[in-house]
């Protein structure tokens, strides 16, 4: 993967984040207030951390983040913030840290490992979206958010259709910090039914 060493990289590297993705997700959180104080995260694919150390700011000491990831995450990172180290295709609620309450908000900026067949790529991603959606069918508090990273392309309309069953509020989401020629874009539910 290639390292782009734009105005985001060398501001996430004076601010400490581990990666220029954290001002995607601090975009989307301004625009639309998703994190809180003492809210309750899940990051899905949360390797190599910057989303992890955005949120943990956000739900402060009271709050709690939980981080998953097929990849280890190798950061120093406040008490606060758990990670657990499994595919998402085999996590279950006893896996989690959630102290007997629904998460607030499920974050996800995982991504398939690409193949550069765009096309396939957007189904790869459509099926870790599926299944991101169904463990925020068990996760997720009613009235919660979910936010994922998509590819554009045919199987985004699917996505997007399957998000309105599940949420009162749809939006796409393109953050100035995704770099312009990427196909990501983000979906955000808002209101879980």
């Amino acid at each position: 993967m290639k390292k782009i060493k734009d105005h985001y990289y060398h501001q996430a590297k004076k601010e400490g984040y581990v990666a220029r993705s954290a001002y995607k997700l601090e975009e989307i959180d301004k625009k639309h207030q998703l994190l809180r104080k003492g809210y309750f995260v899940l990051d899905l694919g949360c390797s190599p951390g910057s989303w992890l150390q955005y949120a943990s700011k956000k739900v402060g000491p009271k709050g709690l983040v939980q981080g998953v990831d097929l990849q280890p995450v190798k950061l120093s990172l406040p008490s606060q913030v758990k990670v657990l180290q499994a595919d998402i295709f085999d996590l279950t609620a006893k896996d989690l840290d959630m102290d007997g309450k629904p998460f607030d908000v499920i974050i996800s900026d995982m991504a398939p490992k690409t193949s550069g067949i765009r096309s396939a790529d957007a189904q790869r991603s459509l099926a870790l979206n599926q299944q991101v959606l169904d463990l925020a069918g068990d996760l997720l508090r009613p009235q919660g958010s979910l936010l994922v990273k998509a590819f554009q392309g045919a199987p985004l309309d699917e996505l997007r259709s399957t998000f309105r069953v599940s949420f009162s509020k749809v939006k796409l989401c393109k953050p100035k910090s995704s770099r312009a020629e990427s196909v990501e874009i983000f979906l955000l539910g808002q209101g879980k039914n």
